[in-house]
């Protein structure tokens, strides 16, 4: 199953981890991550510290947990590529997959963060890692810390 399908039809919670310049954790619950495609991810960000933390530092570590019993689910390890504030994607995608809080909060400023997708692993364990980075190369894209360029 693609990322794509495992977050559209995979109920559970996540949580957004970053870290600033000096190495100082922040934790933040997220909803699930929307799909640019099967490598790149974007969130909704309000200016607090995890929005902070990333402009010294451009890793996180998304965590899902899935719905249930079971300690399943994902960790995405992600870069940041760019952001846009307050960008019009922000109100288009919070009226397709989140119409109660479309509205919301008007005067707080927004970002739409985007994430190269790195690595995919299980939530427990090291799993059989999927290297994205591996199949980028393979279809000719180049990745340079904090910003991805697409090649002839």
């Amino acid at each position: 199953m693609s990322l794509i399908d495992y977050f559209d039809k995979t109920t559970g919670m996540g949580v957004l981890a970053t870290s600033d310049a000096q190495g100082m954790v922040n934790a933040a619950v997220y909803g699930r991550p929307h799909f640019i495609d099967e490598e790149n991810i974007a969130f909704i960000m309000a200016e607090r510290l995890s929005h902070k933390n990333l402009q010294s530092n451009p890793h996180a570590v998304y965590l899902f947990k899935e719905s249930g019993e079971k300690y399943s689910g994902k960790r995405l390890y992600l870069t940041e590529v760019r952001e846009e504030k307050d960008s019009p994607m922000i109100a288009e995608i919070r009226r397709r997959k989140y119409p109660e809080v479309d509205g919301k909060y008007p005067d707080e400023s927004k970002y739409l963060v985007y994430f190269l997708i790195d690595r995919v692993l299980p939530l427990i364990g090291d799993g059989k890692e999927k290297s994205v980075a591996a199949s980028l190369a393979a279809r000719r894209w180049h990745i340079r810390p904090h910003r991805v360029f697409i090649v002839g």
